[in-house]
């Protein structure tokens, strides 16, 4: 298992976890950032629901892949005497229940209530609104959801603060014996560091035991397209833009590279359908970011609402009063950006990387940053 250590002046000594308060804080973690688990394949994830009736029980957690693979998670603390052979039990109880079923059913009669209370009315809507990368395809999603239910090909999670061995044999049993799911065994441990909160989370494997990644199902983690780091495809993808929209679209650019100058963003860049391209940049700590840039169909900037809530709540309300009626969130995109919303946006990310927000010259296609 992983460790971190620390020195005191004493020598080195590793650092003992503290772990969660309980077993709901742990589950809060994982239903807010599903993105810090490392899932075999690397997913992009959205949870539909929390303690979600599937049959005689309740999952804690339902989600659904970018490609359409149904995702179930059960979160357990290690002290809770289910933590061994009876979670193996209850999650496979949960797939159960969902072999079979009829797409259309399950979006009507099984989540359609849930995806309403966060704000969706379909599945597709859900996906949407996580997906930084604008890697969505309404098409590939719609057939891996089919196939997800009619061959019974899900994804089942397991998340711990500290996993027994006997369950980690487990499931490396039901990994090989298995080519309908895949099993992600994750542990995740605190600590607590000089007043700051480390949070550490790492796939889980038996000893002795080689680990499979290979996807047993066809379903895809990611729809088909290209991801890159830095925004260079990005930049040399606006020659090709609509004549109008060429100006825009580099000032968008030249604003993200202003954010990674400053250190607050790493960039990447996603080509995909129909010659899409997308732009994030991503919180250097986390890896998601608070906005997505598009070059499609003209330049625009989509919201995560999800990330703004976590890293720079304050910020929310400046945002919106800008790009009213819209709101953050919900898929929303606005073509309509002035340098008053890039200025928010800025202060938003030096607030989300916990840096001082100080008066900023927007960025201008005639100005100094300009590409």
């Amino acid at each position: 298992m992983t460790a971190i250590w620390n020195n005191d002046g004493s020598g080195w000594k590793p650092l003992a976890p503290t772990g969660f308060p309980d077993e709901a804080a742990l589950h809060t973690l994982v239903e807010e950032a599903p993105h810090l688990l490392p899932l075999a394949g690397s997913p992009v994830l959205a949870v539909i629901g929390r303690e979600f009736p599937l049959g005689s029980g309740k999952a804690d957690l339902l989600a659904v892949e970018l490609g359409g693979r149904l995702v179930v998670i059960e979160v357990k603390l290690a002290q809770n005497a289910e933590a061994r052979r009876a979670v193996v039990a209850q999650i496979f109880a949960y797939a159960a229940y969902l072999d079979g079923m009829d797409p259309a059913a399950l979006e009507r009669e099984v989540v359609g209530r849930y995806l309403r209370g966060r704000g969706y009315e379909t599945l597709a809507d859900a996906l949407v609104a996580v997906d930084q990368g604008g890697m969505f395809d309404a098409e590939t999603f719609t057939a891996g959801l089919a196939e997800s239910l009619r061959d019974g090909r899900f994804r089942l999670v397991l998340v711990l603060d500290a996993v027994p061995n006997e369950l980690a044999r487990l499931v490396a049993y039901l990994e090989s014996a298995t080519d309908k799911l895949l099993i992600d065994l994750i542990a995740v441990s605190a600590y607590e560091v000089d007043g700051t909160r480390l949070i550490v989370p790492q796939r889980v494997q038996a000893e002795r035991r080689p680990l499979v990644l290979s996807a047993p199902a066809s379903i895809p983690e990611r729809p088909e397209g290209r991801l890159s780091d830095g925004a260079d495809e990005f930049i040399a993808s606006i020659d090709a833009a609509q004549a109008d929209q060429q100006a825009l679209l580099r000032k968008l650019a030249a604003w993200a590279s202003d954010l990674k100058n400053e250190g607050l963003v790493r960039l990447s860049t996603f080509v995909g359908k129909s010659a899409r391209h997308t732009l994030v940049p991503r919180l250097v700590d986390e890896g998601v970011g608070l906005v997505t840039l598009w070059n499609h169909d003209g330049g625009s900037i989509s919201f995560h609402r999800s990330v703004f809530a976590r890293r720079a709540p304050g910020s929310i309300a400046r945002v919106e009063a800008i790009i009213a009626p819209k709101m953050i969130g919900g898929g929303n995109n606005t073509n309509e950006i002035s340098d008053e919303l890039l200025v928010a946006l800025t202060d938003a990310y030096r607030k989300a990387a916990g840096r001082p927000v100080r008066r900023a010259t927007p960025t201008s296609a005639e100005g100094p940053s300009a590409l």
